[in-house]
């Protein structure tokens, strides 16, 4: 493809639009243009076109998918994986009157500042509140977690528990944050779905490798940004019948004629594509319609949970209506990982800040809320373990942020950024385990702190990733982008 300059005698390649053009419209043409593209050959006028990663890890994987399941609205990690006995202990009690006065000193911890928020009628809440739920031990492990949580107690020999998190945003953009790793005031920035999508090939060309399930709120709804379209989540509906958006035809066609009119658009479709080469809208249209054409049968078999025995469904709790819902979409979500869906994202209790922002009734709001997701969290790891998939499946449960130890109002907690807990499993995660503390009373995160692009960098980590090298020309990231895997987790 070069051609020698006889007056300047240097090489020169030819524009990407020509060779396009030149090659006409045969699949051969585009797929011998693709191959030149990925090794390099074919650039743009001036410089190289950058090309992404080839699909391939960098390194050897210990993982192939990842489930992120996203609790929506902040749950407290002192009602949950990281108990403290001492704020029932000192209930209605400010800091300044505990004995951990000192210890929440900003110029010794130096990690952030303690304000003390006034309500509307002027009133403090740094008031400690007590524990809205008693705790015990789980597992051989003898994890201490809430006794809303049972049934992902009963799998704590599986979990690593994280409970040194912080992040930046005191709002609920640290939904956003959480996926990005950047403050929604930054700008748009690609989330980790995102990148592991663009990082990897397909395990399984029939389906969708990056799918979301559960309502996202509009700060939080795409993940490609510029990393482009073609990496955004395809949302995905636990119904077989109306599975996605636009994933079966309006009216009466057979699948005869639904194909003369598939492979007529491809063919629009590819005529604009070499008059806008370069345009990543179109290359995701083209793609997705391609990807819908053929889920249009894959995706509603996935679903069809009816299929599953008796006992499968009893395990996720689709036979109970406190369950039920969460239930379906954690079954389907093994299906999912059956077939080779390498990222799967679940929002729970979206809509407004989302439904576990508990300033008020916390005690009703947390213990409804772990009731609809506790068995069916815990019924996906146990099925993961029996399959033999959750060594090859990371699982991840979050929320954007903690809840505050003081109180908030009569019965609840504010937003809390200083410190709080997720959980891991499988994928060569080293079950059984709790990573880092926070303080007596769970106000800051004081050992192994870990802000949340060290989450994202030991997924990419165990996906066989490594972040700096699908740096893209001209959008520099900064050094907490990449965070730093969390080796001491590791199996």
């Amino acid at each position: 493809m070069r051609s020698n300059c006889k007056q300047c005698k240097t090489a020169h390649a030819v524009t990407r639009r020509h060779f396009f053009a030149d090659a006409g419209m045969g699949c051969a043409g585009l797929a011998l243009g693709s191959m030149l593209a990925r090794d390099g050959i074919v650039r743009g006028s001036d410089e190289v076109i950058w090309q992404p990663p080839d699909g391939k890890p960098h390194f050897t994987p210990r993982a192939k998918s990842v489930v992120w399941l996203f609790m929506n609205g902040g749950v407290s990690h002192m009602e949950s994986f990281d108990p403290k006995p001492m704020l029932t202990k000192y209930a209605g009690k400010t800091i300044r009157e505990t004995p951990f006065a000192d210890a929440q000193n900003p110029e010794k911890l130096k990690l952030a500042r303690v304000t003390v928020i006034n309500d509307a009628n002027g009133q403090q809440r740094d008031k400690l509140y007590p524990l809205q739920v008693g705790s015990r031990q789980y597992g051989d492990s003898g994890i201490e977690m809430s006794d809303w949580v049972p049934h992902m107690g009963s799998c704590a020999d599986d979990l690593c528990v994280l409970r040194s998190m912080w992040t930046t945003d005191d709002n609920h953009g640290a939904q956003t944050q959480f996926h990005s790793g950047r403050h929604m005031l930054d700008g748009e920035y690609p989330t980790l779905g995102a990148w592991v999508h663009y990082g990897l090939g397909s395990l399984n060309d029939n389906f969708p490798q990056f799918i979301s399930m559960g309502r996202r709120e509009y700060w939080n709804a795409k993940d490609g940004h510029y990393l482009g379209p073609a990496h955004d989540a395809i949302p995905i509906r636990v119904d077989p019948s109306n599975p996605l958006d636009y994933g079966k035809p309006t009216g009466a066609i057979s699948s005869e004629e639904q194909q003369i009119g598939f492979d007529l658009v491809g063919q629009f479709n590819r005529l604009k594509g070499v008059e806008y080469p370069d345009d990543p809208a179109l290359a995701a249209r083209i793609k997705a319609y391609e990807l819908a054409f053929r889920m249009q049968s894959s995706v509603p078999e996935v679903l069809d949970l009816n299929s599953e025995t008796e006992a499968t469904h009893k395990l996720y709790g689709l036979d109970d209506p406190a369950t039920r819902e969460f239930g379906m979409q954690m079954l389907a979500v093994r299906r999912f990982v059956e077939r080779g869906v390498r990222f799967i994202q679940v929002q729970h209790g979206a809509g407004g800040a989302g439904v576990w922002d508990a300033h008020s009734g916390l005690l009703k709001n947390h213990s409804k809320n772990f009731l609809e997701v506790d068995k069916p969290v815990a019924g996906l790891l146990r099925d993961l373990r029996q399959r033999g998939l959750l060594d090859s499946t990371i699982v991840l449960f979050a929320s954007e942020f903690g809840r505050t130890p003081g109180t908030q109002g009569a019965d609840g907690r504010d937003h809390h950024i200083y410190g709080f807990s997720v959980w891991m499993a499988g994928g060569g995660i080293r079950g059984g385990q709790v990573h880092g503390a926070t303080d007596e009373i769970g106000f800051h995160a004081v050992e192994n702190r870990h802000y949340v692009t060290d989450i994202h960098a030991t997924i990419l980590h165990q996906l066989g990733l490594e972040s700096r090298r699908m740096e893209i020309p001209g959008r520099k990231r900064l050094e907490i982008d990449f965070g730093k895997p969390i080796l001491d987790i590791l199996a």
